[in-house]
C-alpha cells in the first residue's frame, strides 16, 4: 500500500506555495525532506496526510483518493506528528500518550503496546507528570509517544508516519535515540516521511530523501545519489561541501563561510 501523490498544486492568496510536485511513498522507507525555511515542507506534509486537500493533483492510497477516505478510516494508516502541539488542558504525560489508542478497537488490548511506546521513547518515568511542567524535548518525546502508539500495532496493512521536525528540542542523545526508533518503524511495514533541518542527521538515518526549494522538488531519491555538494548548495544558496566519514564511509555535510553563493554586497552593508 503506497501513498502516491500527482502534480499537487496549492495556493496562498494565489502565491504558488506547491507546484506540481509528485512522490510516491512506500512502507518499509524513511524519506526526510530537507530544504530552506519557506521551500513548502511543512505544506506538502498537511497535504500527503489528508490534513489540507490540494487545489490541483491528487493524494491517494492504495490508489483510493484521500479526500474519500473517512477521518476514522485514515487515523489507522497514518499518524501525524506536527511540528507544534499545544495542549490546553491540564493532561498527564500518560493521558496525552493514551489518546494514540483512539483508533485502535475498543475491545482490543492497548496496555501492552502502551507500555512499550513510552519504554521506547524514554517516557515511562514521566507517565504521572503533567504536561505544561515539561520541557520542550520531554513534550516532543511524549507527543512522539502518542502518534506512535496510533499505528504501533502490527497490522496486516501498511501504515505510515509523518513527522514535522520532530527533533528540534532536543538534545544529541535524544535526537539519534529517536531516528533510531523512527528506523526501527521500518520493520514494522511502517513508512516514514520526515522534514529535518540537520543535513548530518538525515543522510545518517534516511533511506531515501528530497529537496525542496520555492515549492517545487529539486532532487529526490537515495541518499548518496541526492545528498552532494552540487545540490545541496544550489538548494540552500550557500556552499555546502560533503566529505566521507573517516570511520564508516558515510558522508559527513559541512557548511562553509565563503560567499560565492551570498550576496557581498548586502554583508558589507549589513
Amino acid at each position: 500500500m503506497r501513498i502516491r501523490a500527482t502534480n499537487i498544486h496549492f495556493c496562498i492568496r494565489k502565491k504558488p506555495i506547491l507546484d506540481q510536485v509528485s512522490i510516491d511513498l512506500l512502507p518499509g522507507e524513511v524519506v526526510s525532506v530537507l530544504g530552506p525555511n519557506g521551500a513548502g515542507k511543512s505544506t506538502l506534509l498537511k497535504i500527503l496526510s489528508g490534513e489540507k486537500s490540494c487545489e490541483k493533483g491528487m493524494v491517494s492510497i492504495n490508489e483510493v483518493p484521500l479526500t474519500s477516505i473517512k477521518p476514522q478510516q485514515l487515523a489507522k494508516y497514518r499518524a501525524v506528528m506536527p511540528q507544534h502541539s499545544t495542549v490546553n488542558f491540564p493532561y498527564s504525560v500518560e493521558e496525552i500518550v493514551a489518546l494514540g489508542m483512539l483508533s485502535h478497537d475498543p475491545h482490543a488490548p492497548s496496555g501492552t503496546l502502551m507500555e512499550e511506546v513510552m519504554e521506547l521513547t524514554g517516557i515511562a518515568h514521566l507517565r504521572e507528570r503533567m504536561i505544561d511542567g515539561l520541557s520542550g524535548g520531554e513534550k516532543q518525546r511524549v507527543q512522539l509517544g502518542r502518534v506512535l502508539l496510533q499505528i504501533w500495532e502490527d497490522k496486516p496493512y501498511a501504515r505510515y508516519l509523518f513527522l514535522d521536525e520532530p527533533t528540534s528540542s532536543m538534545d544529541i542523545a535524544q535526537q539519534h535515540q529517536v531516528l533510531r526508533l523512527v528506523r526501527h518503524l521500518r520493520k514494522k511495514n511502517i513508512g516514514v516521511f520526515a522534514i529535518l533541518h540537520d543535513l548530518n542527521l538525515a543522510v545518517q538515518y534516511s533511506d531515501k530523501v528530497m529537496l525542496m526549494k520555492n515549492g517545487s522538488v529539486k532532487a529526490f531519491g537515495a541518499v548518496r545519489t541526492i545528498m552532494t555538494a552540487e545540490n545541496l548548495s544550489m538548494v540552500y544558496g550557500h556552499p555546502i561541501t560533503v566529505m566521507t566519514h573517516p570511520l564508516d564511509d558515510g558522508q559527513i555535510i559541512i557548511t562553509s563561510e565563503r560567499t560565492e553563493y551570498a550576496t557581498l554586497a548586502s554583508i558589507q552593508t549589513a
